[in-house]
């Protein structure tokens, strides 16, 4: 599992297509009008595909397998706000379960490839 570049990696892909949908959602009626809300679990997605990105720029495994630890906190802080999203009523059913499911499966990729990183060192 080597990549030449971090775009390479599935789980960033993911965590890319996990942000645009955030933003789409955000973009809703209900939702735009909760600036607090629309702004932290934009950032926390954006937070997502930043860490792996960065985590992968750095020059250790051990500053890698940090930032893929920050990613996998920021995919729990996105699933949370979902969860407040609908729980509000800003975002249905189906757009809560469809993104809720993108976040367990990044966190499934991380802590798989974290666990992968780990026992090739």
């Amino acid at each position: 599992m080597h990549f030449k570049r971090f775009e390479e990696m599935p789980v960033w892909q993911d965590a890319r297509k996990l942000t645009t949908n955030v933003y789409t959602l955000a973009q809703g009626r209900k939702f735009r009008t909760d600036f607090g809300l629309k702004n932290q679990i934009q950032r926390a997605s954006v937070s997502v595909m930043s860490n792996i990105a960065e985590g992968y720029e750095r020059t250790s495994q051990k500053e890698f397998l940090a930032f893929l630890g920050y990613a996998k906190g920021s995919i729990g802080e996105v699933r949370s706000q979902l969860y407040i999203a609908f729980d509000l009523g800003y975002i249905d059913l189906q757009q809560f379960e469809c993104a809720r499911n993108v976040c367990v499966s990044i966190s499934t990729q991380l802590t798989r490839f974290s666990q992968y990183l780990k026992n090739e060192s």
